[in-house]
């Protein structure tokens, strides 16, 4: 489990966590959190309270929708929010190249690239949620409100 926190991605994500607060800590599960299903499982909470990071691509952009993770992600409120009208799902190859994350364990901090982040305003709900850190078994614990901070996103209506 300790070769988690070497692998590239989740040393990423620890320094970007690290750089926001000291008090925020990766997590690693025995079991995998590949899925918001997983993840709520493993740590026995709300399947809501699981953040899924979703990679979009907006015209000729890439940006990053937080969801909950028992809401799906509107690609027409989307596009109505960010004024594009070619809005689809990032493939493998594009996420792991925009976000050096690989499907599973996209982290909402720590990317590669510059992404914009738009956080769907049903996360309200909670005070705390979990997200992924750059690795299917590694998720941090993050109040909702750090997580805006920490992504400096823009919450919106973007969930169905």
């Amino acid at each position: 489990m300790n070769s988690i926190l070497k692998n590239e991605a989740v040393v990423r994500v620890q320094k970007a966590l690290s750089e926001f607060s000291n008090s925020l800590k990766i997590i690693i599960l025995e079991n995998t959190a590949r899925t918001a299903k997983d993840a709520a499982n493993a740590l026995n909470c709300e399947i809501g309270a699981i953040v899924k990071s979703l990679l979009l691509k907006a015209d000729d952009k890439f940006v990053l929708c937080l969801i909950p993770g028992d809401k799906k992600c509107s690609l027409n409120k989307l596009k109505k929010a960010i004024l594009k009208k070619d809005v689809c799902m990032a493939d493998a190859e594009q996420v792991k190249e925009n976000t050096g994350f690989s499907i599973g364990g996209v982290s909402p901090v720590g990317h590669l690239k510059k992404i914009d982040v738009l956080v769907d305003k049903t996360f309200n709900r909670f005070n705390d949620v979990f997200a992924a850190a750059g690795h299917p078994n590694s998720i941090f614990k993050i109040s909702n409100l750090d997580l805006l901070k920490i992504t400096n996103g823009k919450t919106l209506d973007i969930s169905e």
